[in-house]
């Protein structure tokens, strides 16, 4: 092959692992409508105890509200949501682009909230006794603990954007 031939391979492969790389993992289509004002779902994350929940103000300055609400204080987390902005989620570092939820607004149908949720997945089984089951003696967890040496859990992270224009 020629140098150029492998070039464009080359070029090809990264391109298709980019592309790979931005599709997310829960493929929807856009949602419905919303009116300025109105309190929307976006997504529940039971695993994590949470829910997305989003709202157009009509404010220019800030157009779209978002936030992580606790879906109820005994449910007991298997994840944890973390701050976007801390942990910076990337493909580079592990993460993987789980979700991608487009909300148009009702009263500016050129404007859209855009929340992208990143997911961070733990590759960890447990050990198997010799009956073939996991588990957990309080003792040893405790000396786990104490020892800084806790599980580690799977994470998410969201950020919501707006995409198109203003209306007057």
């Amino acid at each position: 092959m020629s140098p150029h031939t492998l070039l464009a391979l080359a070029l090809l492969a990264t391109s298709v692992t980019a592309s790979a790389a931005d599709t997310p993992e829960i493929n929807r289509p856009t949602g419905t409508a919303q009116a300025i004002g109105a309190a929307h779902t976006l997504r529940q994350i039971p695993e994590a105890c949470a829910r997305l929940e989003g709202q157009f103000t009509g404010d220019a300055a800030q157009p779209y509200r978002f936030s992580v609400v606790r879906t109820s204080p005994q449910c007991q987390p298997r994840s944890r949501f973390v701050d976007f902005d801390k942990v910076q989620p990337s493909a580079d570092k592990g993460w993987k682009l789980n979700d991608v939820i487009r909300v148009p607004s009702a009263a500016c149908p050129s404007q859209q909230a855009v929340v992208s949720v990143w997911r961070l997945p733990v590759d960890t089984k447990p050990d198997l006794d010799g009956q073939g089951q996991s588990r957990i003696y309080l003792e040893d967890a405790k000396k786990q603990a104490a020892a800084g040496k806790t599980a580690q859990v799977p994470m998410f992270a969201a950020k919501a954007e707006v995409e198109g224009k203003a209306c007057p």
